[in-house]
């Protein structure tokens, strides 16, 4: 020992682990399989070729075809779900092509089951924004305010509907008060007890929902502030799901994913059931205009935001980046 220098016995070398990438692989703690991304899609009425949003570069609102072809793609990618969004060309106050089994959604379903049969978990969004005239998730009362207990009523209606033109899972995201009791009620009541629930049990009111507006050709005016979740709230969320779980649901789900990685870390420690989140349109459009710009590597952001969805506690992730995912995870394992 001199002056200079004082021994100290390293016994503990975390960089061991982080040397290689060989080592970086297999010391890690989270993996993404595209077997956990489920790929959020749109099929809107009307078109003969897809049609790309502005403010989502990458994703587009398809047609009966090219949604056929995304479905197919989606099997040969191994991914675990497909969910699926509608836009019909017409809409009125109580959203009636929601119910329509020749509405877009219910063509779209019957669409994607007849490509892919069962080896993709295909999935229906249930909820009344995409088809009433004024975008709100249910009908309203004479006060302009959404009525629960009436919307309950299409929503259980809407889930047969789904179920009927061949959904696997459906997906109640209005945040409507016994939405997950009243559509299970309603499903096994027409003899579809085996049909899921992926319940929207913590959806936030965020101001990431912004390109999403324009993927469904959103009419809605104002906010939706009376029915999704304040941001400010942590407890409600846990509030949220139990009583989901209490009215039947099989999946539990938070949305948006990033700005709530807390909530989904909280959600997933109580949960018995498998839980969900969704990488929003906001999110994903904003790794798109900072990696145009120049200002982020794009695929590594990707990796690393999707990747901390997956740490914070989530089993599957909607995500509009779920193809690319797979892609380069079957370049990277040579499946």
């Amino acid at each position: 020992m001199n002056d200079d220098h004082v021994a100290y016995d390293l016994v503990s070398r975390p960089r061991r682990l982080r040397t290689t990438p060989a080592m970086r692989r297999f010391s890690a703690e989270t993996r993404v399989a595209p077997a956990e991304l489920i790929l959020p899609v749109f099929v809107k009425e009307g078109l003969s070729e897809p049609q790309p949003l502005a403010s989502m570069p990458g994703v587009v609102q398809h047609s009966m075809d090219s949604l056929r072809r995304a479905a197919a793609e989606a099997v040969e990618l191994g991914l675990g779900g497909f969910m699926l969004f509608g836009v019909p060309e017409t809409r009125d106050a109580v959203g009636s092509a929601a119910l329509d089994p020749e509405g877009i959604l219910n063509r779209g379903i019957r669409a994607v089951r007849e490509e892919v049969g069962d080896d993709i978990v295909v999935m229906s969004d249930l909820c009344l924004d995409e088809f009433t005239d004024h975008g709100h998730c249910g009908v309203l009362d004479e006060q302009g305010r959404v009525d629960n207990d009436r919307t309950l009523e299409i929503y259980g209606r809407m889930g047969v509907a789904q179920a009927e033109a061949g959904a696997h899972m459906v997906a109640p995201s209005g945040m409507m008060d016994g939405q997950v009791g009243v559509i299970r009620a309603a499903l096994d009541a027409a003899g579809h007890e085996d049909i899921s629930v992926l319940a929207y049990s913590a959806k936030y009111s965020s101001a990431f929902y912004g390109p999403f507006r324009e993927a469904v050709d959103s009419t809605l005016t104002g906010d939706r502030k009376a029915y999704q979740m304040d941001p400010s709230n942590r407890r409600e969320a846990l509030l949220e799901m139990q009583l989901d779980l209490d009215e039947g649901a099989d999946m539990v789900m938070v949305k948006p994913a990033m700005s709530y990685l807390d909530i989904l870390r909280e959600v997933a420690d109580a949960s018995p059931v498998p839980v969900s989140a969704y990488q929003i349109s906001g999110e994903y459009a904003m790794i798109e205009a900072a990696a145009a710009n120049g200002w982020i590597n794009r695929d590594a952001a990707i990796r690393e935001s999707v990747l901390s969805i997956k740490r914070a506690g989530a089993n599957s992730i909607l995500t509009y980046y779920a193809t690319e995912l797979a892609r380069w995870f079957r370049d990277e394992n040579g499946r």
